[in-house]
Formats: C-alpha cells, sequence, structure tokens
C-alpha cells in the first residue's frame, strides 16, 4: 500500500481555491488504497478554523496534521529557515515508508492533483510489478516497458 503525504506552508489566499480544486481528485485516492495527509506548520486551531469557515476547505475529508515546530518540513528538506516558510511538497511513500516520488515547488507555485494521482498510481504499478516501467504520461491501462537491457535503445 502506497501512502501519499502531501505538505503546504501556512494557510495563505490561494490554499482555499487549491484545497477545493484538490479535494475532489484527492478523494478518489483512498480507493487506490492510499492514505492521504496534508501537513503545515498551522495549528490545530488554524485547521480547524479554515476547516468550518471556508467552503473549499471544508471540502477536505482526509486528516489535517499539524506541525507548527515544522519538524517533517525539516526532515525532508523543504523548510527555509531564515523567514519560516515551508515549500509545496507532495511525496508518495511505499509501504516500507521509503520515499519513492516526490516535488517541491516554491511556495507560489500552485500543483496539479492529477498529476499527483498520476503518479502515485504509477509507483503503485511499479511497486507491485518490479520488473515493469511507466513510461511518461502513462495512466492506468497504458502499457509499460519491461525493465530489461534488451529494450535499451529500441524505444
Amino acid at each position: 500500500m502506497v501512502r501519499i503525504v502531501l505538505l503546504s506552508g501556512r494557510f495563505h489566499i490561494r490554499v482555499p481555491d487549491r484545497a477545493g480544486r484538490s479535494a475532489k481528485v484527492l478523494r478518489t485516492i483512498p480507493e487506490n488504497g492510499c492514505k492521504v495527509y496534508s501537513c503545515s506548520n498551522d495549528s490545530v486551531y488554524d485547521h480547524k478554523a479554515w476547516h468550518e469557515a471556508n467552503a473549499n476547505i471544508s471540502q477536505v475529508e482526509f486528516p489535517m496534521l499539524a506541525d507548527p515546530a515544522a519538524y517533517l518540513a525539516k526532515d525532508l528538506d523543504i523548510y527555509e529557515e531564515a523567514d519560516g516558510r515551508i515549500d509545496r511538497g507532495d511525496f508518495i511513500l511505499d509501504p516500507e515508508g521509503k520515499v519513492v516520488a516526490y516535488e517541491v515547488t516554491s511556495s507560489n507555485v500552485g500543483r496539479n492533483a492529477e498529476e499527483i494521482l498520476r503518479r502515485l498510481q504509477a509507483s503503485q504499478f511499479v511497486y507491485e510489478h518490479g520488473d515493469r516501467v511507466c513510461p511518461a504520461n502513462w495512466h492506468p491501462g497504458d502499457e509499460t516497458i519491461k525493465k530489461d537491457i534488451s529494450v535499451v535503445g529500441k524505444l
């Protein structure tokens, strides 16, 4: 079972828009046998207030973890010490807890929930089929590539 961990910095003007757009897609991740967690350095009280006050944030159905000391962001090397800012990051972990895919963007660059889901599905596929490779833009049901030296230079 692959899990996904989403990290974001403090709630600001773009978060409600992103959360509303992402919630619809990310809602399907548990159907794929995965757990979703959102984590920020906001307090649990900030999360609760945003969830109750904002229609987009209220669509978020997965746990919102509070990490005011930014321990997780520091461990993942996405914490900007100078201003206490956390870069946006999406981390996909395999069942053993190994990070198998991640994307980190500056705090002012939005993310694509459909691409997160696609990377998650590809990560699950290669975890279950270690001898296969998912090519660029792969989606479930698409052809994969056998991980074999004989295909080098033939694609």
